[in-house]
């Protein structure tokens, strides 16, 4: 897939604020520091589409960008920033609540996940929300130039063997860096197979 245009659309603080679309969106949510920005500047082909930080709990809205005419990419706030006051813990998690699972024309949400890790239970638990809520998702292990790829492997089978038992079929997995553009292709041609298969809101 290429990628011809991509756009700052809007940004809203809540489901009732999200633009009137018929367009498929795929989000992308991971806890804070994993990456997300940077990988979505990767796959959208920009230098500066999604603010890069280097401080954790950078983004606070929901962001949407049209990538051409067919589909909107949409940045979720991150999950997991301790030092974010409770109340705010508390309004991310409604407004994150509220989008996955009630925005009609949610296509598939990208669990981002540090590949350097073995599993931690803020990860394990948002994806255990997701299946028991149904909601479609991926996920993203990123950073897997800064680790060996054998220790990738291993972190991989751990998360997977952790949540078989919540879903009926395991999510297809990524790899990603966004240092090195490994796996722009994989993650794009996913997004082009799962626009194939979905029709537009109503």
């Amino acid at each position: 897939m290429n990628v011809l245009s991509a756009k700052f659309q809007t940004s809203a603080p809540n489901v009732e604020s999200c633009p009137v679309s018929e367009l498929p969106e795929f989000a992308f949510i991971g806890r804070s520091n994993v990456g997300k920005s940077s990988l979505l500047n990767m796959l959208a082909g920009a230098k500066a589409l999604a603010k890069v930080s280097a401080t954790p709990g950078h983004t606070q809205l929901i962001n949407f960008f049209s990538i051409g005419t067919t589909w909107s990419l949409v940045d979720l706030p991150g999950y997991g920033y301790a030092k974010t006051a409770r109340t705010e813990r508390d309004r991310f998690q409604q407004m994150i609540a509220g989008y996955l699972c009630e925005r009609a024309n949610l296509a598939c949400v990208f669990v981002l996940i540090d590949s350097r890790h073995e599993p931690q239970a803020i990860d394990l638990e948002f994806v255990e929300w997701l299946a028991g809520e149904r909601v479609p998702f991926a996920l993203v292990f990123s950073k897997v130039d800064k680790v060996s790829p054998g220790r990738v492997r291993a972190n991989i089978e751990l998360f997977l063997a952790k949540i078989a038992a919540w879903c009926g079929e395991l999510p297809r997995v990524f790899t990603t860096s966004a240092e090195t553009r490994s796996g722009r292709a994989e993650v794009l041609g996913f997004i082009k197979e799962t626009l194939g298969q979905v029709a537009p809101a109503e």
